[in-house]
C-alpha cells in the first residue's frame, strides 16, 4: 500500500517507523525546522530526522500549499496517515486518497479533543487513556474512529504516557489500515454528549500550591513538560519539580520538612516527596543534592 505520512512531533515517530516497515511510504511532509535550545540552531523535527535515517523523501510545509498540493498529487498515495503534524487539512487534501485521511490521535475519543490530550488526562485523574484511529473531518479531532486501545493512567509522566500511547498509536494504525482501504473498517461516530475538549496546558495551571491537595499537585508534576512545567518557590527561590511521590507522612500546609537527604513539601492534606528537581539557574538535580542546601526550621513554600 502507498503511504503518505504525516507528522512532527517524537509521538509521531513509532508510527512513520511501523508504516515504513510494513507498506510503502511515498512521501513524509513534516513541519519546519524550528529554532531550538540555548544555541537557538535550527533543528529538524524527530519525523523529519527519522524519515531521513530509513531514506524516505521528505518535504517540509508549514500549510498545505499549491506546491504541496502538486507533491502529495504525485505521490499517488491510497491511504493519507497522520500523527500529530500540526497543520489543519483542506478538503483537497481529505479527499485525495481512496482511503482518505487517518489520524492517530492519543485519546479515547470523545474524551479530550485538542492539542493537550495526555496532560489533561493526567491533570483530571483519568483512570484510563488511550488512543483511537480517527477520520480526519473539518472540525478538531471530531471524525469517526474505528479502533481504541487503552492503558492506565496512574503514576505514569507525560514523558512516560507519550511514549507508551506513541507505540499503541503505532501497532493499531498498521493493523487497521487494511480494513479502512478495503472499506470493510466499521467506524464509529463520536457521542457528542461526552466530549471534552484538551485545551493547551498554561503555565499557571502547573504552579505548585500548598492550599491544594497532594494528589494535584503530584498530577501537576506527572503532567509537567519543558513549555509548562510544574513549579513552585521554596525557602523564596523558584524551583522545577522535575519528579515526585506521594508523601509518607503529614507535613503541615506551606512547610518543607528535610530529613536524611529527603524532603517534603507540605499540603492541604498531606505531602509530596521531592524526587528530582532544576533550582533556576541550576542544573537538573537529585532531591537530595538540593536539600542539602535547605538548612535551618521553618523553611516554607508556596507558589512561584
Amino acid at each position: 500500500m502507498r503511504v503518505v505520512f504525516m507528522g512532527t512531533p517524537d509521538f509521531a515517530v513509532p508510527s512513520l517507523e511501523a508504516l515504513a516497515d510494513a507498506h510503502d511510504v511515498a512521501l513524509v511532509l513534516t513541519r519546519p525546522d524550528a529554532v531550538r535550545g540555548r544555541g537557538r540552531a535550527l533543528v529538524p523535527s524527530p519525523v523529519k530526522a527519522r524519515a531521513l535515517e530509513l531514506g524516505l523523501p521528505v518535504l517540509e510545509a508549514g500549510r498545505v500549499t499549491p506546491e504541496v498540493m502538486v507533491a502529495l498529487r504525485d505521490a499517488r498515495p491510497d491511504v493519507i496517515c497522520v500523527a500529530a503534524y500540526g497543520c489543519i487539512l483542506p478538503d483537497e487534501v481529505l479527499g485525495l486518497a481512496p482511503g482518505g485521511c487517518v489520524n492517530v490521535h492519543a485519546s479515547l475519543l470523545p474524551r479530550w479533543r485538542g492539542a493537550a490530550p495526555i496532560q489533561r488526562a493526567i491533570l483530571a485523574g483519568d483512570e484510563l487513556t488511550g488512543v483511537s484511529i480517527m477520520r480526519i473531518g473539518h472540525g478538531v479531532d471530531t471524525g469517526a474512529y474505528c479502533a481504541q486501545a487503552a492503558t492506565g493512567v496512574a503514576g505514569k509522566s507525560t514523558a512516560e504516557l507519550t511514549a507508551e500511547l506513541a507505540r499503541m498509536g503505532a501497532e493499531l494504525l498498521v493493523d487497521v489500515l487494511p480494513s479502512v482501504l478495503d472499506g470493510s473498517a466499521a467506524w464509529t461516530e463520536q457521542d457528542e454528549a461526552l466530549v471534552t475538549h484538551a485545551a493547551k496546558v498554561g503555565k499557571a495551571e502547573m504552579l505548585l500550591d500548598p492550599e491544594d491537595t497532594a494528589e494535584r499537585n503530584l498530577a501537576r508534576v506527572l503532567a509537567s513538560g519543558d513549555t509548562a512545567p510544574a513549579r513552585c518557590s521554596v525557602a523564596g527561590r523558584g524551583v522545577r519539580v522535575c519528579a515526585a511521590a506521594a508523601g509518607d507522612g503529614d507535613v503541615p500546609a506551606g512547610s518543607v520538612l528535610v530529613s536524611r537527604g529527603r524532603a517534603w513539601l507540605g499540603c492541604s492534606d498531606g505531602s509530596i516527596e521531592v524526587v528530582r528537581v532544576k533550582p533556576d539557574g541550576k542544573r537538573e538535580m537529585e532531591a537530595s543534592a538540593w536539600a542539602a542546601g535547605l538548612r535551618g526550621d521553618g523553611i516554607a513554600w508556596g507558589r512561584a
